[in-house]
């Protein structure tokens, strides 16, 4: 799998990777925008905007145009918003390409925002941050990030919350989008086969892309609030609510995405909790049945990251603090380089496993290439991050485990039928 990418004048990049198999194709466009290039008052636009480059643009008039238009070849398409990354995708065969990159391009570069549409839209976005306040297993993810990074926009929920949102306007659109929607802050892929039909040869593909985007105009490369970690001690945030099952997040600061020892960190996160074979899922559900789901796994970003561990306990104090004490037993049982050669061959097999299996879906090998390129402004293949999970010991992972799983770097969010005086002393015994 070897991608080819091409720059535009205006700077705007393309990326083809070819699958050679069936002739569909994903045309993903990523967008260097999301909720921490936002502040206090217009939080969640970035987001409010995904919505409304579906509600109209000047080919497309309006969601009917767009939505029958892509169905009407057969197509899916969607859209996400993430913390430092939007996202326009549209999946269809290779015969429709012109019509799915003219569809794509219409939406960025002509939305209609219109005042009716911006309004209606409220009401819906309303409804959808109400929707993840009722799902306390997404929702305490995002108290935790709120916990690490209280006061910058990294910590900012992504919707934003139901008083910025009632506040948007047209003119707040388009003040957002003149500063973020530049192509020198975009990147295109095309993932799939390519060469699966006699109708899709690269330089007919980058043509068409350079005829629909080539006369957008470039603009300044946007920046963000960088963030300035001085934690010393654990902390603590818990959200009272009448739940069924208690979640929490329990995890610790650690590097960005730019620090090599993230490959280390996939496999310590695999070790603890990345499966049904995980030491995690093993002691907290398998032995002792204090849980249904539980799992850990990292997040990176330009500047820093974080190492968690989510759960979902029953509603029992003491079973909880079990929980949570056999989670931070676990962790200091690696920070020992108590880790078998087996288990650290089985980690490293699951990551490739699941890893190549993913690349069966020209979506996932998008997003793939996409990412890093948005991002870090680089392409990285599979082969070569095997290659680097390969080379990981057992002494890399003890010692980064010793490093981050320290009380300075220690952080728990929960949400549940308690309060946080019923946590008093339990992060720091």
């Amino acid at each position: 799998m070897h991608p080819q990418t091409y720059t535009l004048k205006n700077g705007l990049q393309v990326i083809f990777i070819d699958t050679k198999i069936f002739p569909t194709l994903t045309t993903l466009l990523l967008v260097g925008a999301g909720s921490r290039y936002e502040n206090e008052k217009n939080n969640g636009i970035a987001h409010f905007f995904e919505h409304m480059a579906f509600k109209g643009s000047k080919k497309y008039p309006n969601s009917f145009a767009i939505s029958s238009t892509v169905e009407g070849l057969g197509g899916v398409f969607n859209a996400f918003t993430s913390k430092d990354h939007t996202g326009y995708w549209i999946k269809a065969t290779n015969e429709h390409f012109i019509t799915a990159i003219d569809v794509l391009s219409d939406m960025i570069q002509t939305p209609k925002l219109l005042t009716e549409e911006i309004e209606r839209e409220k009401g819906v976005i309303k409804e959808e941050i109400n929707m993840y306040e009722d799902m306390p297993q997404r929702k305490v993810g995002e108290i935790f990030e709120t916990l690490l990074y209280k006061g910058s926009p990294l910590g900012f929920d992504i919707a934003g919350t139901k008083k910025t949102v009632q506040s948007f306007n047209r003119l707040a659109f388009t003040n957002y989008i003149n500063s973020l929607y530049h192509p020198n802050n975009i990147v295109l892929v095309v993932a799939g086969g390519l060469t699966g039909g006699k109708d899709a040869p690269l330089g007919r593909l980058y043509n068409i892309i350079e005829n629909k985007f080539g006369n957008w105009q470039s603009g300044e490369k946007p920046s963000f609030v960088k963030i300035k970690e001085s934690q010393t001690r654990p902390q603590m945030l818990v959200k009272y609510k009448k739940t069924e099952q208690t979640h929490f997040s329990l995890g610790f600061r650690t590097f960005s995405f730019n620090d090599e020892r993230k490959y280390a960190m996939n496999l310590l996160s695999t070790i603890l909790g990345g499966g049904m074979s995980s030491r995690l899922f093993i002691q907290v559900r398998e032995r002792r049945g204090l849980c249904y789901y539980i799992s850990s796994g990292g997040e990176f970003y330009h500047d820093c990251g974080n190492f968690v561990t989510q759960a979902g306990v029953t509603n029992n104090l003491d079973k909880i603090k079990e929980a949570i004490k056999t989670i931070m037993d676990e962790h200091n049982k690696i920070k020992t380089g108590n880790i078998k050669k087996e288990e650290l061959l089985k980690a490293k097999e699951m990551i490739k496993g699941r890893l190549m299996l993913s690349m069966e879906d020209s979506m996932n090998i998008a997003s793939f290439f996409g990412t890093k390129k948005i991002l870090q402004n680089k392409i990285e293949t599979p082969e070569e991050i095997i290659k680097k999970i390969e080379a990981v010991t057992v002494d890399e992972i003890a010692a980064l485990a010793k490093d981050i799983f320290t009380p300075k770097r220690l952080n728990f969010a929960m949400i549940g039928p308690f309060e946080s005086k019923d946590f008093h002393g339990l992060l720091t015994d």
